[in-house]
């Protein structure tokens, strides 16, 4: 089974911002494939579906984005799940908006979120999505939680379905063949 966690944050104050690219990006998914997230005792929703002939649990932590990885930990323990089944999407200020990164391993980079999923499980050797919504102007926590702007909304909503059709590809062609597609 692979297990694909979008970071966000909780609640409706955070709802459509940058920051929740990853929630995005994972709810594009659930609808796709008729997965229902429900509430779990791992501080998330999640819920089991198919993508494809492969079996896959969408993970979408409750706990605000520095904390995602006691979620996302809690899950794959629970499952005794290898770490290479595991898919991360999440925000990126340093891919450009509009762009997409996959990766097959790595660090958090500057992304507190990730920094926490790879403390908790004690690595970075999992593939992830890097969706990009560029670098701010002036203020960066005020970009990154803040809206995508009016002109740039149906473009975002391009990003997070693109993001999906990634994981999508990861899930079902490889890590290779996903980069070889989305990484422009």
């Amino acid at each position: 089974m692979y297990f694909i966690a979008g970071l966000g944050n909780p609640g409706l104050k955070y709802k459509n911002t940058r920051h929740n690219a990853g929630f995005q990006a994972l709810d594009i998914l659930a609808r796709r494939h008729g997965i229902k997230l429900k509430s779990t005792k791992f501080d998330a929703h999640a819920g089991q579906g198919m993508i494809g002939g492969e079996k896959v649990m969408l993970i979408r932590p409750t706990t605000f984005m520095n904390n995602s990885g006691y979620a996302v930990d809690g899950i794959l323990n629970y499952y005794n799940a290898d770490l290479s089944r595991l898919i991360v999407m999440y925000d990126d200020i340093d891919i450009p908006f509009g762009a997409l990164r996959i990766r097959e391993k790595g660090s958090a980079g500057t992304h507190n979120g990730m920094r926490s999923v790879i403390g908790y499980t004690g690595s970075g050797d999992f593939p992830r999505i890097r969706i990009g919504i560029g670098k701010p102007e002036g203020n960066l926590i005020g970009h990154v939680l803040g809206k995508f702007e009016k002109e740039k909304r149906d473009e975002a909503q391009e990003l997070f379905s693109r993001a999906a059709d990634a994981c999508e590809s990861i899930v079902l062609e490889g890590v290779a063949r996903a980069q070889a597609k989305f990484n422009k």
